[in-house]
């Protein structure tokens, strides 16, 4: 069950038992304490001896703790309204306005590593239903160069991230570790050598790189020592005679509706060149910033390009 529809189910849960308890419990309850206060206050009487002001006291003690008493609401009850508010306000803004991720490989790296959290813009391409992920309202529309967190097309529950590099109708080519979109090298500069650790063994080496992809420039790795493409990693998927594979690389026409997206570790990377094209109807959201890492403070705050 994934996080979303957890949350729709508690929300479904708390939310029902306050309207139970608004419109149809507390009027069970009120009713009882009223009767049993009528009860408890026919019983008391002038005890030899005391006074008037006392036995007023002592009976207005008396009343308040049977009203306490008869008036308390079971368990259930009491946890779903304290909590529904809550699970409330998380369940809206996760939905529609910004959720966190954590980020769990490496194939985004330079840009993200292993253990950012970050946060997503979920409104930034359109206003979409909770679970079902419909959309109901275009915003805008996803651009080159973007970082994308979208539902993985071989199983939605699960949520990817990567960068945009074909929109609808692009022609992407890949081939000797240089990006083509439609006709038109991607600009790369080169920047430094880039070492990281791999599963918390294997360093490995790589070439560091600038990409201007349209507005957006950011770092990207590149491990010379691998093929651009390793051909027996590619996998059957809709829409595959769209693209066209060698030992050299890929050419891709990206279909309409659908996006190509690949990881800044560009060789370490699982993405649309092995497992297809990205439905528009998985987008999820833009990432924006990296609120929180354990293991390196300095990145908290930091802008995602």
């Amino acid at each position: 069950m994934n996080f979303a529809l957890g949350m729709l189910l508690l929300l479904a849960v708390t939310g029902g038992v306050w309207l139970l308890d608004r419109f149809f419990l507390k009027q069970r309850r009120d009713a009882a304490v009223r009767a049993t206060l009528a009860r408890a206050e026919s019983k008391l009487a002038l005890k030899a001896g005391e006074s008037e002001a006392d036995y007023r006291s002592r009976r207005d003690q008396v009343l308040q703790e049977v009203h306490q008493q008869a008036g308390r609401e079971p368990w259930w009850v009491e946890y779903s309204k304290s909590f529904f508010p809550v699970i409330l306000l998380v369940f809206l803004l996760r939905s529609f306005l910004v959720e966190p991720f954590k980020i769990p490989s490496g194939s985004m790296i330079p840009t993200l590593l292993v253990g950012d959290f970050i946060l997503v813009n979920k409104f930034t391409y359109g206003i979409r239903l909770p679970v079902v992920n419909l959309k109901v309202l275009d915003v805008n529309q996803p651009q080159r160069g973007q970082v994308m967190v979208f539902r993985y097309p071989e199983n939605p529950s699960l949520d990817y991230i990567k960068r945009v590099v074909g929109l609808p109708g692009d022609v992407v080519t890949y081939r000797d570790k240089v990006l083509t979109i439609n006709g038109r090298p991607v600009q790369t500069e080169p920047d430094s050598d880039y070492e990281y650790t791999e599963g918390g063994l294997n360093v490995v080496s790589a070439k560091r790189y600038r990409e201007l992809l349209d507005q957006h420039d950011h770092a990207i790795l590149v491990n010379p020592e691998v093929p651009p493409v390793q051909l027996v990693g590619v996998r059957q998927f809709p829409q595959r005679d769209n693209c066209q594979y060698d030992d050299s690389g890929f050419t891709c026409q990206v279909p309409a509706g659908h996006y190509f997206l690949m990881g800044d570790n560009r060789d370490s990377s699982s993405d649309s060149r092995y497992w297809g094209f990205v439905p528009e109807r998985n987008i999820v959201g833009k990432a924006f910033m990296i609120w929180w890492n354990f293991s390196d403070f300095g990145r908290i705050g930091m802008r995602i390009n």
